[in-house]
């Protein structure tokens, strides 16, 4: 028995902390005015019936008034966070325009359409449906709707330039050029005699000139003409298969003894022209 009347106390208990949360809205109040002050409509919103559809001008201004209490001690409480939700039901677009409450729990909204804040969704001769939304730690969320607005439709806003960047591309079709058709085999080996050519002109004028290198072999001169010989055969490696940074690479560490070796090789040179050695 004593553990049922517990339990029966438990959710009784529950029940009065939920009550004790919720939010109620007190003196909600509209008020509709022209560019020239004068006022055209205002009325007391219900909460259980929507009045008429509110309709407002291009140069109109709605303000909004209401206070915010607890339903346990009717005292006036600043939630956490309170927003006007602007919804068109046709389009799905929506707006949220947050309200500023004070800390009794008194509000004022003011929306003037000579400068519609840019919250309000893009607008149509369908009207929007105006709901607050009440959020807050302490109490229960709290959505009350209050009523339809019809306001002047929007105009078409202009495409961002980058739109079209964000817009599905066509599909991309990789086109390849045909193979590169090769020349005959004749047609190759004529143009390599054509290049070899020189050489085989330098070689007849030496045989009838009759060059003579007597110190070709000379142990101060053959480093320097076999480093040479290794810059060629370094040049026809990167022909056939090294790449450019390779060779630079390979070409700085022959450089080093390249400049040595030539550097003696010339000495030698002078030493023998003027009869020194």
């Amino acid at each position: 028995m004593v553990p049922r009347i517990a339990l029966h106390f438990t959710w009784l208990l529950l029940a009065v902390c939920v009550h004790a949360g919720s939010l109620l809205l007190q003196n909600p109040r509209f008020t509709i005015t022209s560019s020239t002050a004068a006022q055209l409509r205002a009325d007391t919103l219900s909460l259980t019936e929507k009045p008429e559809p509110l309709k407002l001008e291009p140069s109109d201004t709605l303000k909004l008034t209401f206070q915010i209490t607890e339903k346990s001690e009717g005292k006036g409480v600043q939630p956490h966070q309170t927003f006007l939700r602007f919804y068109d039901s046709v389009s799905g677009e929506e707006g949220i325009q947050p309200v500023r409450v004070t800390p009794g729990g008194k509000a004022k909204f003011e929306l003037n359409m000579a400068r519609p804040p840019a919250s309000l969704p893009p607008t149509t001769d369908h009207p929007l449906e105006v709901s607050l939304i009440l959020g807050s730690f302490v109490h229960e969320p709290t959505t009350f709707d209050l009523f339809d607005l019809y306001v002047p439709s929007s105009y078409t806003p202009v495409p961002h330039p980058d739109e079209a960047k964000f817009h599905k591309l066509p599909l991309i079709h990789h086109t390849f050029r045909p193979e590169q058709k090769l020349p005959p085999k004749f047609v190759s080996a004529i143009f390599a005699a054509l290049v070899l050519s020189p050489w085989l002109v330098l070689l007849g004028l030496w045989s009838k000139i009759g060059v003579r290198v007597p110190h070709l072999f000379s142990p101060r001169i053959i480093p320097f003409t076999v480093l040479l010989g290794a810059f060629e055969a370094l040049l026809c490696w990167y022909w056939v298969d090294l790449k450019l940074g390779q060779v630079l690479l390979y070409g700085g560490i022959l450089a080093i003894p390249t400049i040595f070796a030539g550097k003696t090789a010339l000495a030698a040179t002078g030493e023998w022209r003027t009869g020194k050695n």
